[in-house]
């Protein structure tokens, strides 16, 4: 995933970046998911090589992966959705890409840069717990909520108080069983 700042910074001018970014758009080698951000394409699938977590994480410089989409991405449920659920400081509208329609959302705490990853940032297992408990009704239901939390290996219970904190929601505090 890249912006045309990133592409620029070979060329030197941003009319040439443009133009170069044109070029592979008109053969098939690069995708727009949106203004400002680009896909390289398959030349073997013609998909793009961006999964939906890196395209999350891309959107803005502060965008991360979280709720039922980092439960996912954890491998905590055996459910694929399309909704992609991105938390970021900045705001922006939601769209759709290839299928997957990325929803914004809004916390701040807990996230994890993962190594190897292709630049995902995801909320860390602790904070998707505390994050789809407090959700669990606009995201999966309480079935699917406590059949993902069975399916994380260990939670800190002080990081599960930290970000309960966070919230400061004594009826949260209730759901996670405090």
């Amino acid at each position: 995933v890249f912006t045309m700042d990133d592409v620029n910074e070979y060329y030197g001018k941003i009319e040439s970046a443009r133009s170069a970014i044109k070029r592979l758009m008109a053969k098939g080698m690069v995708e727009k998911i949106r203004n400002n951000l680009y896909t390289c394409v398959s030349g073997e699938t013609n998909a793009p090589l961006a999964n939906r977590y890196q395209i999350a994480s891309a959107i803005t410089p502060t965008a991360y992966v979280s709720h039922h989409t980092a439960m996912e991405y954890y491998g905590a449920n055996d459910q694929m959705y399309y909704d992609v659920y991105v938390s970021s400081k900045t705001e922006f509208k939601d769209f759709e890409f290839d299928g997957y329609t990325y929803v914004p959302c809004k916390c701040n705490e807990g996230i994890e840069s993962v190594a190897y990853s292709g630049g995902v940032r995801v909320t860390d297992r602790e904070r998707t717990v505390v994050d789809s408990i407090k959700e669990m009704d606009k995201i999966a239901g309480i079935e699917e909520v406590i059949s993902n939390i069975e399916c994380m290996p260990r939670l800190n219970e002080k990081r599960l108080l930290a970000y309960l904190e966070c919230y400061q929601n004594k009826f949260l505090y209730q759901k996670a069983g405090f």
